[in-house]
């Protein structure tokens, strides 16, 4: 058995970094080290007094600690780790561009009344479910040791299991929009003859080129080795 270190540095890059992120939000609300009210998105504050930060700093709260949180960033670590591990294997910059496209949907759906929720972590979350599901969607998911079911159909029944227990359905059902939305986009299209307009933009790849984790396959941005940048000691330039 590995160790809780060994777990840790064995986590792909994205899924790694943004679960930290997570954890680390919801542990400065809970010590009162850091206001929700103040991170969470209302548009309203963010057209009419310029808070803008809103728009991002929703994503990195999954909730107080809770079940529902527990359960949330279990997801993440489970589900989220494997689609980067497998579709997304050496895709590190695709993968990110995944979770971009996926936050910016989320926002424009949540304009929508009914579909507006003060935190969108838990969408993001379950769109990356979502999206492994279509990956691998004959892969065998037990559910409590009681019921096993193909993996397209896990986040169908994560929603049956939030409406039983009474926990709010509406990030879900955003996750399964946006997760689609981007399958759609980005593999069902292209299979289908069309073409890929959700291709990584190139300002992607430099930024995962800068921060040095992960591998892209057939990268346009390649690491030189012979100069620096700030925390990884070695800068980037373009491939021509």
């Amino acid at each position: 058995m590995s160790t809780p270190g060994e777990y840790y540095r064995s986590l792909p890059p994205v899924t790694k970094a943004y679960g930290v992120f997570c954890l680390m939000t919801s542990a400065a609300c809970r010590l009162h080290l850091l206001n929700a009210r103040y991170i969470l998105l209302f548009y309203d504050l963010v057209l009419k007094q310029f808070q803008v930060w809103r728009l991002v700093t929703n994503f990195f709260f999954l909730g107080p600690f809770s079940i529902y949180f527990g359960l949330r960033f279990l997801m993440l670590a489970r589900y989220g780790v494997l689609l980067e591990k497998g579709a997304f294997k050496q895709r590190t910059a695709d993968f990110l561009w995944m979770m971009i496209f996926g936050a910016l949907s989320l926002l424009v759906i949540g304009l929508i009344p009914q579909f507006h929720f003060p935190y969108m972590g838990p969408s993001l979350v379950f769109m990356m479910l979502y999206v492994w599901s279509r990956e691998v969607p004959d892969s065998q998911i037990s559910i409590a040791g009681l019921v096993t079911i193909k993996g397209v159909y896990l986040p169908w029944a994560m929603l049956v299991l939030d409406l039983i227990f009474n926990n709010p359905l509406v990030p879900d059902i955003l996750g399964i929009l946006a997760g689609h939305l981007y399958y759609f986009l980005a593999v069902l299209y292209p299979l289908s003859g069309g073409k890929n307009i959700l291709k990584t933009p190139l300002w992607v790849h430099k930024l995962v080129a800068y921060w040095g984790e992960g591998a892209q396959m057939n990268s346009p941005v390649q690491p030189n080795r012979h100069a620096g940048v700030a925390f990884r000691g070695r800068s980037y330039r373009l491939n021509r």
